[in-house]
């Protein structure tokens, strides 16, 4: 290898033991010579990401709400199409500011981080609402029926939130589907925002994972699929919201 691409012959090891970073021309010669050239894209996905693919939750939040709030802002700004999943609670794109304020709130405590610039978080994350009623953005969100059952705040705080659902499921540009829990999807699934098809953050317990092998992403877009070909939408979704915020109050 390392005579054919005309390197040191101690170059190949090195970057094979990761004491050595490669260039992007060290990856499409070491995939020419390697007869690999379908990987080459993926590798450099990989290399281009290798700082940012794994951000620990608390050091992300830890740089401050209104920060990690205002790097969505510019995330949903350069994005045409947005892709969002989310199993247990609103995305924060349709959240109210009540209901923003609680997760917030939640999120800091659990962290044990401060939560004097929660409401800075929360101008932010509504600040980003903006893109669902202006440019030619797109969007298509997908709920699961438990995120609606979920408590988030108070009753009242939930009550507001279905009613913007129901107000937001008609919008032009947005996609609305609601994943009943009796949905027939026999995979193991998590919370992701998929940015285009150039990138996809995963939220985990601890951190946040973000994914731009294409093919990876790739991955995510036909899992989001399977996912919307199980949703409901338009009137089906708004009667499921309603049935949803109907029974809480039932039983509240």
């Amino acid at each position: 290898m390392a005579a054919l691409a005309g390197w040191h012959e101690s170059k190949v090891s090195k970057i094979e033991y990761g004491k050595l970073r490669p260039s992007d021309d060290d990856i499409r010669a070491y995939c020419l010579h390697a007869g690999a050239l379908d990987q080459i894209e993926d590798l450099l996905a990989t290399l281009h990401n290798l700082d940012g693919a794994y951000m620990e939750m608390r050091r992300l939040l830890a740089r401050g709400q209104g920060r990690s709030q205002a790097q969505l802002v510019r995330l949903a700004e350069e994005t045409k199409h947005t892709r969002i999943f989310q199993t247990q609670v609103i995305p924060g794109i349709l959240q109210t500011s009540e209901y923003a304020r609680a997760t917030l709130e939640f999120s800091a405590a659990r962290h044990r981080l401060p939560v004097d610039d929660v409401e800075e978080g929360v101008a932010r994350r509504m600040e980003r609402q903006q893109f669902l009623y202006r440019g030619d953005r797109r969007f298509h969100i997908l709920i699961a029926e438990q995120a609606l059952w979920t408590t988030v705040g108070s009753v009242d705080v939930m009550a507001g939130q279905m009613d913007r659902l129901v107000a937001v499921s008609s919008l032009p540009r947005l996609i609305l589907g609601i994943v009943p829990a009796t949905a027939e999807i026999p995979m193991q699934t998590t919370n992701f925002v998929m940015f285009d098809d150039r990138l996809v953050t995963v939220e985990t317990i601890t951190a946040e994972l973000k994914v731009t092998q294409p093919r990876e992403v790739a991955m995510y877009a036909q899992a989001f699929e399977l996912l919307a070909e199980q949703s409901v939408t338009g009137e089906k979704a708004r009667a499921l919201i309603v049935g949803v915020l109907e029974r809480r109050r039932s039983v509240s």
